[in-house]
């Protein structure tokens, strides 16, 4: 078995370098990769990103949003985090089977302490009936990935943050996330690895896999990536993980009410969003205004369902004509935060 230790911490770099293994002929399988990443949430490819995340929320704080390749439910990670990729050969992987692909780390995390991890449900590991691994399987051109996380030590309080939606009405065909309890790995560990870090939880497993006594043993399995395979890596990264019509406009189409009352007046706004584009927008309210609001909606068709295009078209459009007294950053806030 072939391993990658990622050296990236960027959630969307290690996705890239995922994708680019799995379409490589040239590597022998099967391989294993790891990655940790800073602060991020990843949502499945057939989910809605708007009614997953609080986009607000993971602005302000600098959480990277992007979406993967395999379904399954959004997933908040840190540096407290680790993930693992096990890239097989279809033919030897049935679809679905999680618990046979994940057997290897349940094994390796009992001999570690926690000797209550198991699989459970359809694609968690969990001990003592709290979830601390959630994984994701994708098929394509004869190899299956199976990829999971292990949280050894996440800032469980920042979960509920990212991943808390506010009470907007949104309404859509995407899949939506089942939310579980959720413990770290941390406390289960036996005495000798309590102070451990993800870094040295990471070696811990890839001396277990590979069944060796050191990472100086280890250095002959692992893969060494070539800047022929970084340059195709960063395309793949650009056209997917970094790109926003890939992250957000590839949501199922939704509706979503925003509603507000503001000193002069209430706007109780309805969207239908479309490939992460306003395609219809209709202002009902108590608000006053000199000009009829269904032209600012017609102005607003088409238009990016993100802050700076809204904010970019609206500075250009006399709003007080629509709103009186309401200020162009407030009906910004309104409509997309």
């Amino acid at each position: 078995m072939q391993y990658l230790a990622m050296k990236s911490f960027d959630i969307r770099r290690n996705l890239a370098t995922e994708q680019y293994l799995m379409n490589n002929d040239q590597i022998k399988l099967p391989m294993v990769l790891f990655y940790i990443e800073k602060p991020c949430v990843i949502v499945g490819r057939n989910q809605n990103t708007v009614e997953e995340i609080d986009q607000k929320y993971c602005r302000e704080h600098q959480v990277t949003v992007t979406r993967r390749l395999s379904g399954g439910g959004a997933m908040y990670q840190d540096l407290g985090n680790l993930c693992f990729s096990f890239i097989v050969s279809a033919k030897e992987q049935r679809f679905g089977d999680f618990k046979t692909m994940v057997a290897p780390i349940v094994k390796a995390l009992h001999e570690m302490g926690v000797t209550g991890a198991q699989v459970t449900g359809r694609n968690d590991i969990v001990v003592d009936g709290k979830k601390f691994s959630g994984n994701a399987m994708y098929t394509k051109n004869g190899k299956t990935f199976s990829h999971g996380t292990l949280m050894l030590d996440v800032d469980t309080s920042e979960v509920a943050k990212a991943l808390h939606v506010p009470e907007d009405k949104i309404k859509s065909k995407g899949i939506k996330s089942v939310r579980s309890r959720v413990t770290n790995l941390r406390p289960y560990l036996a005495p000798e690895y309590q102070q451990i870090t993800t870094e040295e939880f990471r070696d811990q497993l890839i001396m277990r896999l590979l069944k060796v006594s050191g990472m100086t043993a280890a250095q002959k399995f692992e893969y060494q990536l070539t800047p022929a395979d970084q340059e195709q890596i960063e395309l793949l990264q650009q056209k997917y993980y970094n790109n926003w019509a890939w992250v957000y406009g590839q949501s199922p189409e939704y509706t979503v009410q925003k509603r507000k009352h503001f000193t002069n007046g209430t706007i109780d706004a309805r969207l239908l969003i479309k490939q992460g584009k306003i395609k219809q927008i209709k202002f009902y309210g108590d608000f006053f205004g000199t000009a009829n609001v269904a032209d600012l909606e017609k102005q607003l068709q088409d238009l990016t369902y993100q802050a700076a295009p809204l904010d970019q078209k609206l500075s250009q459009i006399d709003l007080d004509q629509y709103f009186k007294g309401i200020p162009r950053k407030e009906i910004i806030k309104l409509l997309v935060d």
